[in-house]
């Protein structure tokens, strides 16, 4: 059975309606304006106060999802999706150039109050912004009936409608001012590294400065403190001094400076070159502004074109050191090896400290001994904290020199152990006497003595003297005869 004419010319029919409902369709989607992004105000306040014009919005706008606030006054507002690029520095809205403490304080409130959440405190940044940045140049420049481009902020005006209608947002105008003289940069970081001598294992505080051009602490600015050789922290916090949270051992930390623009915190050494880096936001000399693409468009600015500041400390951990005991016979000099000997404080009694400031203890809980070697007499303790004072106290003699021993008064030596060096001590025992009286029961020692006599006779003596006569008779005539020839 095939099919009939009419049922084709039908479908046809059918298949053009079709057609052109869907060219209609198209034609119509073709021809609807694409929907555009409108602009979003952030949050602030609409003021009156400017002749001609009724409210303005004085607060914040939302562009790519940033807080943003404009500079350039009654120009078009800026869409959510609005283009901009990196600007140069921000200049009034007749192009020139901002006095150098008005920069200043645009720069020091962008990044303090840049991103606030405050409304009051919105209106009063945008307000102080249009007042430097569009001031007018004459009275002249606040007529009304003026081109948007060439009307000047009329600062009086608006803050008497807040006064009236905003009391908190007039207020923090005051603030605000007030605030940016007073911190506005150039600001100054430094560093205070602790005094004296730093030791392994030993907190000691360490503390950053922010200063204001006045020289000036800073307060409530956020800084960031990253240790090396070291860690941060001693689990304590002190918020009336900037440390405004707990603090544990860690690398890095960031606080907020206290009431003096300080941050102090405690720093522990864990190498030998401990080092504090503390790093901020501070604000430019000058703020920088975001050009539109699109030139019929306010400028914005949501940041003062900040720099970051730091500053940092070194300190060398001191060095350890160690201390050389020699014990000597006293009477000869000698080394005497076998001595026991306690390493103490200077009071004899509590452990001497390692360089990792621990005592330094037996197992039994005592201060550590060391024994004198056998030859030399001689004995090394090393890895001592320094300085110190240390004593060396023998506990026990050696075989030889027990007589002489008092435990409750036994040898000592005492001196300071200085960084990197070599302390010299020497502890000196009597050695046990030979006994000398004769022991009982025993029977004393004969000893062989002799006697030697001279004696003189006198027949002999009377012959020698007759003998000596004779002799100087012969000498006497022999010299006669030798004078006569």
């Amino acid at each position: 059975m095939g099919w009939s004419a009419r049922p084709r010319a039908g479908v046809r029919a059918l298949t053009g309606l079709v057609a052109a409902a869907l060219l209609g369709t198209l034609s119509a989607t073709a021809g609807a304006p694409a929907a555009s992004a409108a602009s979003q105000e952030g949050i602030g306040h609409d003021v009156g106060g400017q002749a001609g014009f009724g409210t303005v919005w004085l607060g914040s706008y939302l562009v790519g999802g940033q807080q943003v606030f404009c500079v350039s006054f009654l120009l078009k507002a800026p869409d959510t999706d609005e283009q901009y690029k990196p600007g140069d520095e921000l200049l009034t809205k007749w192009g020139t150039k901002l006095p150098a403490d008005q920069a200043a304080n645009i720069s020091y409130l962008l990044l303090r109050y840049g991103d606030t959440k405050n409304a009051d405190e919105a209106t009063a940044l945008a307000h102080l912004l249009h007042s430097w940045t569009a001031a007018p140049r004459t009275p002249d420049d606040l007529k009304a009936g003026l081109p948007k481009d060439k009307v000047a902020y009329d600062a009086p005006g608006h803050l008497a409608e807040m006064r009236k209608n905003f009391a908190a947002a007039a207020d923090a105008v005051d603030r605000l001012k007030t605030e940016a003289e007073a911190n506005r940069g150039p600001w100054t970081a430094s560093m205070t590294t602790p005094k004296g001598d730093q030791h392994l294992g030993e907190a000691a505080e360490w503390t950053a400065t922010v200063k204001n051009a006045q020289g000036k602490g800073i307060p409530d600015v956020p800084v960031k403190l990253t240790a090396t050789d070291a860690t941060l922290g001693d689990g304590k916090a002190d918020a009336a001094k900037g440390n405004a949270s707990p603090q544990s051992a860690a690398k890095d930390v960031t606080l907020k400076t206290g009431a003096d623009g300080t941050v102090t915190v405690k720093l522990t050494p864990t190498g030998e070159k401990p080092k504090l880096v503390a790093s901020l936001t501070a604000p430019a000399d000058r703020p920088y502004v975001r050009l539109p693409v699109d030139t019929g468009v306010q400028r914005v600015v949501s940041t003062g074109g900040e720099k970051e500041l730091t500053a940092q400390g070194v300190v060398n951990v001191a060095k350890p050191g160690k201390v050389q005991v020699t014990k000597t016979d006293a009477n000869t000099g000698n080394g005497v090896g076998g001595a026991v000997l306690r390493i103490t404080g200077k009071d004899r009694t509590s452990a001497a400290l390692g360089q990792d400031g621990k005592p330094l203890v037996g197992a039994d809980g005592k201060p550590a001994v060391v024994t004198t070697d056998g030859k030399t007499g001689g004995v090394t303790v090393e890895n001592l904290r320094a300085p110190q004072e240390i004593c060396v106290v023998e506990a026990s003699p050696p075989p030889g020199y027990t007589n002489a021993f008092d435990p409750n008064n036994p040898p000592s030596a005492c001196g300071t152990v200085q960084p990197g060096e070599t302390l010299a001590l020497t502890v000196s025992n009597k050695p046990n006497e030979v006994p000398r009286a004769i022991p009982a029961g025993d029977q004393p020692v004969a000893q062989a003595r002799g006697v030697v006599e001279t004696s003189w006779s006198v027949p002999g003596l009377a012959g020698f003297g007759l003998l000596v006569l004779l002799t100087a008779g012969l000498i006497g005539v022999a010299a006669r005869r030798a004078s006569r020839r």
